[in-house]
């Protein structure tokens, strides 16, 4: 079958599923909010929201159903023996078709996934040269340039972490290089308003409503780095008045 994006077009939590509806990650607003569910209608959908919003777990959850390494990578990183992410096994996924082609990196495990590319001796595969003697920015990069080659499915937890302004803008290149091949998805979580502009993305807030489709330019993130470029001494005199 002829791989055209988006391949995964909805989750949805099934309720049944939910062993206990009290415990983590099921209360978190977003994924409480009933009925909990995504649909992915273009090639890059981004998600956003404040700390602790959700938005890491559900990509989580999302690379799970992939088969995709806990700590990132693609499938040649996953352990077969780990138990299924737990908001994974209550979610019903809805692919066209179904792909486990891609990537997945994770901000806070990347130092974990490095080590692990150094321990399969996999360095050929990211630029010939280990990723651990890179800077954390031309590591993160690096991956960028030689994994996202199309043709799959790839998922980036925070890529703005180690990225300068400058390389989020090479970044985003990558990106759009990889869109226009027409086979490839993009999900990603951001705090960064530079990527939520990206454009014609899907861009998801999650709030303790449910997830709302919105513009960039009015999320929080957005507002507060403007308020603060118009007038930056105005700003920080006002936060930080006692």
């Amino acid at each position: 079958m002829e791989l055209v994006s988006p391949f995964l077009r909805t989750i949805e939590l099934v309720p049944s599923r939910v062993a206990d509806a009290k415990t983590y990650p099921f209360t978190i607003p977003a994924i409480l909010a009933e009925p909990f569910r995504i649909d992915f209608t273009h090639p890059v959908t981004i998600l956003v929201g404040v700390n602790g919003s959700g938005k890491s777990t559900i990509l989580e959850a999302i690379a799970s159903l992939c088969g995709f390494g806990k700590l990132g990578g693609n499938k040649n990183y996953a352990s077969h023996d780990a138990p299924l992410d737990p908001l994974a096994a209550c979610l019903r996924p809805s692919w066209r078709p179904r792909v486990t082609r891609g990537f997945y990196t994770r901000a806070e495990t990347f130092s974990g996934f490095i080590s692990q590319v150094d321990g399969y001796g996999a360095q050929d595969a990211y630029g010939g040269k280990s990723l651990s003697l890179r800077s954390h920015g031309e590591a993160y990069l690096e991956v960028f340039r030689n994994r996202v080659t199309g043709k799959g499915i790839f998922l980036f937890d925070e890529p703005e972490v180690a990225l300068s302004p400058s390389r989020q803008i090479e970044f985003l290149k990558l990106v759009r290089k990889a869109e226009k091949t027409g086979d490839a998805q993009f999900i990603m979580a951001t705090h960064s308003p530079m990527l939520m502009a990206y454009p014609g993305a899907t861009l998801l807030h999650l709030t303790d409503f449910g997830i709302l489709e919105r513009p960039f330019d009015v999320t929080d993130h957005f507002q507060l780095l403007r308020a603060f470029y118009r007038d930056p001494k105005s700003f920080m005199d006002g936060i930080l008045a006692e």
